[in-house]
């Protein structure tokens, strides 16, 4: 087994592991840097796998830096984006960082077709905000696009992301969902998602097609997430809702390696594995914790529900090892960004949404 020392990028730095987090972000180069360096366990697996990677979907909030961890961590294979490309600085950037680029709708039939056959596949692709505006896109976008990809790549692995939203809501005194839970959500959203496991399961079954159904909940970046909602509202003085009073988080770089690692852990026939942190969080806790940080006095309304979206993520902490970034280096790092005005996606998770309505 080799792997590139990531001391011979300036991109990479050292090695990540949890003794050299920083304290803080200057700038979104810095916070873009971090979350592409790879541990020396994610080196080592994609090491050990057979073929180049393609990220599928890849120009959303999380495709570019995991594009960029794969190329830092898997030197020798080709890492290739595919995207409509809607904004053509990010693909300029990913072209500067090393990663091949395709531009593609994969709606289209033919532009499915055209692209190269590779081993690894991260699928990305997918449709949340906005699904209520156009139902049938959403269904395309989350059935139809997996079908066929699941058919053109079946004989590839296959690291499909998914959503904690396909569980139905779970009490909040408990451990949150686990991967056997059923799955009966509300809101045509999750269901679509729903539908989209349910295509990469049966094209898996059918072609003996290796991978794994990355239910994910909730990735953090400094610009969004649910940490950000919640200490933008105490900065800003608006209130905290609690009603959806409990939830799960992981850092979007964790989460971005984790989606890697999947591929050397994938099975055959595909099987969900659920991914965010270990804690059950209160929002009300975390509101109070981002009033002490930011000297601010949150107000907070509402009156916490028995029931949240929580996901049980025992069995990725078994299989790969607790998250890197704990939950409160990741709440001063928030705090920090958003006290320097630094910038943001101005894009929030919805997650106090209990209808399924997004």
């Amino acid at each position: 087994m080799t792997s590139q020392d990531p001391t011979s990028s300036a991109q990479s730095g050292p090695w990540l592991d949890a003794s050299n987090l920083p304290d803080r972000f200057a700038s979104i180069a810095e916070l873009e840097d971090f979350m592409a360096r790879p541990s020396r366990v994610l080196a080592d697996e994609l090491d050990q796998l057979d073929g180049d990677i393609m990220v599928l979907g890849a120009a959303g909030k999380m495709g570019p830096s995991l594009c960029r961890l794969a190329r830092n961590a898997a030197p020798d294979k080709r890492v290739i984006a595919v995207a409509r490309f809607s904004d053509p600085a990010v693909k300029s950037e990913l072209e500067a960082a090393g990663v091949e680029t395709i531009a593609c709708d994969l709606l289209d039939p033919a532009a499915l077709e055209a692209l190269p056959r590779v081993r690894n596949i991260v699928f990305m692709a997918g449709r949340k905000f906005g699904a209520e505006g156009n139902q049938p896109l959403t269904w395309a976008m989350n059935v139809h696009v997996p079908a066929r990809v699941a058919e053109t790549f079946r004989e590839s692995r296959i690291v499909a992301f998914s959503t904690g939203c396909v569980y139905a809501f779970a009490p909040v005194d408990g451990m949150g969902a686990d991967e056997d839970a059923p799955l009966t959500p509300p809101g045509e959203y999750a269901n679509s998602c729903i539908g989209r496991e349910r295509m990469f399961s049966y094209f898996s079954d059918l072609h003996g097609t290796p991978g794994r159904l990355f239910r994910l909940n909730y990735a953090i970046d400094l610009r969004y997430g649910v940490l950000h909602d919640v200490a933008l509202k105490v900065k800003q003085g608006q209130p905290v809702d609690v009603t959806m009073g409990h939830v799960n988080v992981i850092w979007q770089g964790d989460a971005n390696a984790l989606a890697l690692r999947s591929l050397y852990h994938s099975t055959a026939p595909t099987s969900p594995l659920n991914v965010t942190g270990p804690e059950v969080i209160s929002v009300r806790w975390l509101a109070r914790e981002f009033g002490r940080l930011m000297d601010r006095e949150p107000i907070i309304t509402g009156q916490e529900a028995e029931t949240a979206w929580l996901s049980n993520a025992a069995e990725a902490c078994a299989t790969f090892g607790y998250p890197l970034v704990p939950l409160k280096r990741m709440m001063a790092w928030t705090a920090d960004w958003l006290q320097r005005d630094s910038p943001t996606y101005g894009k929030p998770t919805q997650f106090e949404v209990r209808d399924g309505a997004y």
